[in-house]
């Protein structure tokens, strides 16, 4: 029987994906519930495993756009399996597929669907149909991913051996290229001096995604930013005494980011506009913090939440935080672990920015942007000492936010991270004792 694999219903909100890369080879024999292909949508990337077991035939092209319902391959299922896939290992992926359910993708790759959607993920369409021409398969070369993981490492594909179909290098031969300390002196594409020319590359769909986002949001908020700077030199003593106990007692590296983030949730919980979405006819406040975490991918930028930062130690922050990132840069995170934050701080400073103006994180109402630190001459008590010193910067929705709210809230982040201490409850802790 030949049954057809066609694009299964991924969300709600998603009408069309694009077939990125194959994973297998036209003609190969595939094993139930084996990943054959990945899609890209607006918001992710993920997997399609194969129904049933059988010889496959490619239809759709790498890069074509499709939409729900379309066809992707078929699959023989009267084929003959090759001597080298054991029955055992059919029977063991049948129940398998038994457990996560028939054609629905894989969350292996980059998501897994909102969970509050996964009741509307359909397994993918089969029936009987004639065997039509197959489209032929790329020549071996790079996947997308792969391709904008080494264009961000500065890699050659010639000094990376594929695993993929036919010699295609795939997302684990560059980590593991980068792993094993590839050297990254030559560039993927080599610049002439005096050269005219020029290349075109077709625009991700997240990529597309996050330009709409950031349009919008310029053109329907009345966005403001304020700026402050805070002297890191207390964190720096703090985590030059810590660090090392520290990370061998949780396993996790004492950073920056425990620290902003506490000081953050403290303050929110203090002004709660600033945790606030607007609609235009009401204002929802939080009574938590879900903090949106910005994390630069080979394919873009993504922000992962982490959920209830107000209620989590600061080995939870590191560890939460670490675990997101990584996830983030390997494609595995599900969908609903990029929506719902309630706050957003990106880190500029990691590529070297010493200032800049966040863009709100739509429909979030503010953004902190963290910067590099960098030593600079500050007049303190009457004399020039050399602090290393941080810009920071808090964009703001003014339809929701005040002017009065959005410098208190700054002020009060900065006199957190410059007395450590006031991290505990947000405040003095002796002000505090005394009723101040």
């Amino acid at each position: 029987m030949m049954l057809e694999a066609r694009v299964p219903v991924i969300g709600e909100s998603i009408n069309e994906v694009t077939l990125s890369q194959w994973l297998v080879a036209d003609g190969d024999y595939v094993r139930i519930d084996q990943s054959i292909c990945e899609f890209e949508s607006d918001k992710a990337t993920l997997e399609f495993p194969a129904e049933k077991a059988g010889k496959i035939t490619l239809v759709a092209s790498e890069g074509q756009d499709l939409k729900i319902g379309d066809l992707v391959a078929r699959i023989d299922t009267d084929a003959e399996a090759p001597a080298e896939v054991a029955p055992s290992t059919a029977v063991s992926a049948a129940a398998t597929q038994a457990a996560s359910g028939n054609g629905q993708p894989a969350q292996t790759a980059a998501t897994a669907p909102n969970s509050g959607n996964a009741a509307a993920l359909g397994a993918a369409h089969a029936s009987t149909h004639a065997s039509t021409p197959a489209s032929t398969p790329a020549a071996p070369h790079a996947s997308p991913l792969a391709a904008a993981i080494m264009a961000d490492k500065g890699l050659s594909p010639d000094r990376i051996s594929g695993s993929g179909p036919g010699g295609r290098i795939t997302r684990a031969d560059v980590i593991k290229a980068v792993q094993e300390g590839l050297p990254a002196a030559e560039a993927v594409r080599s610049l002439k001096a005096y050269s005219r020319e020029a290349h075109s590359e077709k625009t991700s769909r997240l990529r597309q995604t996050v330009a709409r986002r950031l349009v919008g949001v310029k053109n329907q908020t009345a966005m403001l930013t304020t700026f402050n700077e805070v002297d890191m030199g207390p964190i720096n003593d703090m985590r030059s005494r810590h660090k090392e106990t520290f990370a061998k007692k949780y396993g996790v590296g004492l950073g920056y980011m425990s620290f902003f983030t506490r000081a953050c949730c403290n303050a929110l919980l203090e002004f709660p506009a600033v945790n606030a979405y607007y609609d235009e006819k009401e204002v929802h406040y939080h009574n938590y913090c879900d903090v949106s975490i910005a994390v630069s991918t080979p394919r873009g930028l993504v922000v992962p939440v982490l959920r209830n930062a107000e209620s989590l130690d600061m080995h939870e922050i590191e560890a939460g935080i670490k675990d997101l990132a990584i996830r983030a840069r390997d494609g595995k995170l599900a969908l609903e672990e990029m929506e719902g934050g309630t706050f957003t701080i990106t880190n500029g400073g990691v590529f070297g920015s010493l200032m800049s103006t966040p863009i709100l994180n739509s429909p979030q109402s503010a953004i902190l942007g963290m910067h590099k630190i960098q030593e600079r001459p500050m007049a303190i008590g009457g004399q020039v000492v050399i602090r290393p010193m941080m810009y920071l910067a808090l964009s703001y929705d003014h339809r929701i936010i005040d002017g009065k709210e959005s410098v208190s809230f700054l002020v009060r982040v900065k006199e957190q991270l410059e007395h450590p201490e006031q991290l505990l409850f947000g405040k003095d802790p002796v002000e505090m004792l005394l009723g101040l």
